[in-house]
């Protein structure tokens, strides 16, 4: 989404991206020198990709909608309250959630790497670790944020947050209009991953 492809051979479509191929060279190696066991890297992808997901993030959010206590402790100490619910482990030791309101818009950003609350939201996607977004986030929020089809009113100020390897952000997004016969469950169901980023109204 925020790469140009036009001036791209067709064929180039079906390779895989740079970053891809480093990756694919760097498990090669790691699985010929018998560091690493293909079916566990296989077992944990699929864990992350399909099982979990963003639904872990989604519960929480649709907790902290309908739980004014639990929301309070979120944002007051999320690492506790998202361990209470049994979601923890690498990549999500010390959580930060922070709020979308009305008057303020939060959207998350590694700009050194990748770090991103995998307990959470599971693996993280392909533009949220490219070199695109981890430039532009911070430079021209509201930019980027238009990319993601996402417009604000003035009023409304932009707050960008950088992951680093100690600190992971959740963003709990404003709860949708016309929600409040919803369940937990039900609500969950209306939570995205890119909700959870900042980088998308629910």
């Amino acid at each position: 989404m925020l790469h140009d492809h036009s001036d791209h051979h067709p064929d180039h479509a079906l390779l895989p991206s740079d970053p891809a191929l480093r990756v694919k060279a760097l498990e090669t190696l790691l699985v010929a020198k018998g560091l690493v066991d293909p079916a566990a890297l296989d077992a944990i992808i699929e864990t992350y990709a399909y099982k979990i997901g963003p639904r872990n993030g989604a519960a929480v959010v649709a907790r902290a909608w309908t739980d004014p206590d639990f929301r309070a402790y979120l944002l007051r100490d999320a690492t506790a309250a998202v361990r209470e619910m049994g979601f923890y482990g690498r990549q999500g030791e010390h959580m930060v959630a922070v709020e979308n309101t009305a008057d303020l818009h939060n959207m998350v950003v590694c700009t050194l790497c990748s770090c991103y609350p995998w307990p959470l939201l599971g693996i993280p996607p392909d533009w949220y670790k490219s070199d695109a977004y981890r430039a532009r986030a911070v430079r021209e929020p509201r930019a980027v944020l238009a990319d993601f089809g996402v417009s604000l009113p003035a009023t409304c100020a932009v707050r960008v947050w950088d992951s680093t390897a100690e600190v992971r952000y959740l963003v709990i997004p404003q709860r949708p209009l016309g929600t409040e016969g919803l369940g937990a469950d039900a609500l969950a169901a209306r939570v995205t991953r890119d909700g959870m980023i900042g980088t998308a109204l629910l």
